[in-house]
């Protein structure tokens, strides 16, 4: 598609379409929803199409999807090689191998449309972490997690309602002995992201991957020498542009005033996943850092408990 790809740290251009779904395996249809906010209008027209229309897609001609799209042939065909595909034949290959799996066919959407507004948040949250688990890889989950471990320092990027995610995962590692910060205040945070190095890790979260001031934290990191990482809701975002690893979680299909309802969930799925990864290669260190921490704790709700209960004989009201 028409973006600008994101470049390497030496400033070199990243391979054309490195998270294609031709050449990362990712499931077509689940990549274009988490593309489409990125997309030009002419390539929006036809991602929008397929999505609505995925079984229509499969069984139609060229010409046929360029009268329901309303896209031009060689735009389709352009649409079809910036995905990794030879042509049209071979993305509709994919499209119905999908449908046979079940991913966004019709049935399962009117089974979910049918159900009561409770149980379609619930059935939607499901989907979205079914198709978060296949936009990333295995192999790229445990490159994150061992990047995280060997940090010498992990800083936290994000504002706004991204910003609970981070604080999360902050604490969480925290926890099991990592060194993070996540300042809430994104002018501090900026000060922090010019104060990283080699050796640092710089950790931006943006549901819609276009946060000014979280792009541009982890910008100045990585300026620094900084390892950047970002976790978003959208590929082919500017976040992404600025990272040298990228988690992605899938975007919500709910609808709220025609916006779409980004969901924190698949975000805190994936802190969680690290963090469980993380604390099983830690195993002796996690033990006895929580049992410190846990002691340490204890000890303190003991203390507060003994200052605020009455000594006997006491004339103190409390």
């Amino acid at each position: 598609m028409t973006q600008s790809r994101p470049a390497t740290r030496n400033g070199d251009p990243a391979p054309a379409w490195a998270g294609s779904p031709e050449s990362s395996k990712r499931p077509v249809l689940i990549y274009l929803q988490a593309v489409l906010p990125s997309l030009n209008p002419v390539e929006r027209l036809i991602a929008e199409y397929v999505l609505d229309n995925p079984e229509r897609t499969v069984s139609s001609s060229i010409a046929e999807l360029r009268r329901g799209s309303g896209a031009s042939v060689g735009s389709i065909i352009s649409f079809c090689h910036s995905l990794g595909f030879k042509g049209f034949a071979g993305f509709k290959i994919l499209v119905a191998g999908e449908l046979a799996q079940g991913a966004l066919s019709a049935s399962q959407r009117a089974g979910q449309e049918n159900g009561s507004v409770f149980h379609n948040v619930f059935q939607f949250q499901c989907q979205s972490l079914r198709e978060t688990l296949q936009l990333n890889s295995a192999a790229e989950l445990e490159k994150v997690s061992r990047a995280l471990e060997l940090a010498r320092r992990i800083e936290f990027f994000s504002i706004g309602m991204s910003y609970p995610v981070a604080y999360t995962a902050c604490a969480k590692l925290k926890l099991i002995g990592l060194r993070t910060a996540a300042e809430c205040d994104s002018h501090l945070q900026m000060i922090n992201a010019t104060q990283l190095r080699e050796g640092d890790l710089a950790f931006g979260i943006s549901c819609s991957g276009s946060t000014t001031e979280t792009v541009r934290c982890l910008e100045i990191a990585r300026q620094a020498g900084a390892t950047t990482l970002c976790l978003t809701n959208v590929m082919q975002s500017p976040i992404a542009a600025q990272a040298d690893m990228a988690l992605y979680a899938a975007p919500s299909e709910i609808k709220y005033f025609q916006a779409p309802l980004a969901s924190r969930i698949t975000q805190l799925a994936l802190v969680d996943a690290l963090f469980v990864s993380i604390a099983l290669r830690r195993k002796n260190r996690t033990l006895a850092q929580l049992q410190s921490a846990g002691i340490n704790l204890l000890r303190h709700k003991n203390q507060n408990h003994e200052d605020t209960t009455p000594r006997s004989g006491s004339n103190d009201p409390r």
